[in-house]
């Protein structure tokens, strides 16, 4: 069965064809001219009449019942597309396609999550939590409406086709996190994510401990193995119940004004050359530096007051959330 917007397309073109053919018709055989031609056709598909007798020539009585018959199904099939576009909601998503369109097109240094499933909806609320802007891929029509209804950019595709990727404008993207269920796809949509973007942070959801190697193959940057820091929690809550219990603070900041958070030193922040001491950031932010991350990727945990400060250094900061914000405005390069 035909689309409505192939019907509407169909019935278009035979209305516009039988136009075009009855316009002639008019001219060849009634002798009128150009414009009285069209005048007679487009009052015949109306339906508008001329009596119940005429003069006309019997050539030109078969030529107007053609017309009539003709002209009319096409503008009612046209017509009965339309109305069952509107019924089937098809406005609305043709709409909704161009708005995402829209909203994709402004899309910049964001994140691709592809699938929506239990991972990837919580993944999506966290990132909408930190006000990082995303967009999210699933090749389950329900599930996009679920996304969309939340309020999230979201398309339907296969995440694993290059130009699903392009569309969301993986070249302008900060990092990709690919949460299928198969690691297959994992790996795949790492591979071509990878090939597409060869700076991009890409994050990438394992089942099996022998996946994990094929995706840091493809190019994933870190892997995240559900099972593993399950497990790790659950151990956690048994060996050390309070350490268990601050990490889950942290992990559940939305409800909290304590955050644990970093900030990377720009090439000309006032940061640079200063010791932690003289940065000020304890006294003026009332932060605690618990490690600072050098562009080499070594971390110093609870580093010393005399510590010096460097470009690209990412310092660690446990903190009231509005003092962390206010550091980081602060001290933007």
């Amino acid at each position: 069965m035909n689309s409505p917007l192939a019907r509407i397309r169909s019935g278009a073109i035979a209305l516009a064809t039988v136009f075009v053919l009855s316009v002639i018709g008019f001219r060849t055989f009634g002798g009128y001219n150009w414009l009285e031609s069209v005048w007679m056709v487009v009052i015949t598909i109306s339906t508008v009449g001329y009596g119940e007798s005429t003069s006309a020539t019997p050539a030109m009585q078969v030529t107007m019942i053609l017309v009539i018959l003709l002209g009319v199904s096409a503008a009612a099939y046209t017509c009965g597309g339309l109305i069952q576009l509107m019924l089937e909601g098809e406005v609305d998503r043709v709409l909704g396609r161009r708005k995402m369109t829209k909203e994709m097109s402004r899309l910049e240094d964001h994140v691709i999550v592809c699938g929506f499933g239990r991972l990837g909806h919580d993944l999506a609320n966290q990132l909408k939590h930190r006000n990082l802007p995303f967009v999210v891929i699933d090749v389950l029509p329900e599930r996009v409406d679920a996304a969309n209804e939340l309020g999230f950019t979201a398309i339907q595709g296969d995440a694993t086709a290059e130009d699903i990727l392009q569309e969301v404008h993986i070249e302008r993207a900060r990092a990709l996190a690919t949460a299928l269920p198969s690691d297959a796809e994992n790996v795949f949509i790492t591979l071509t994510a990878r090939n597409l973007h060869p700076n991009l942070q890409i994050i990438a959801k394992s089942e099996r401990e022998s996946s994990c190697r094929k995706l840091r193959q493809a190019g994933a940057d870190k892997i995240v193995m559900p099972q593993r820091v399950g497990a790790q929690q659950m151990e956690r809550m048994i060996s050390r119940p309070t350490t268990a219990d601050l990490v889950e603070l942290f992990a559940e900041a939305s409800h909290l004004e304590m955050e644990l958070d970093e900030f990377r030193v720009g090439e000309h922040s006032q940061l640079v050359g200063c010791s932690l001491a003289d940065s000020k950031i304890k006294s003026d932010f009332n932060l605690l530096v618990v490690g600072i991350k050098d562009d080499s990727g070594d971390f110093r945990f609870n580093p010393k007051p005399h510590e010096t400060i460097r470009a690209a250094d990412t310092l660690l900061l446990i903190g009231q959330v509005g003092d962390i914000n206010r550091m980081k405005s602060g001290h933007r390069s």
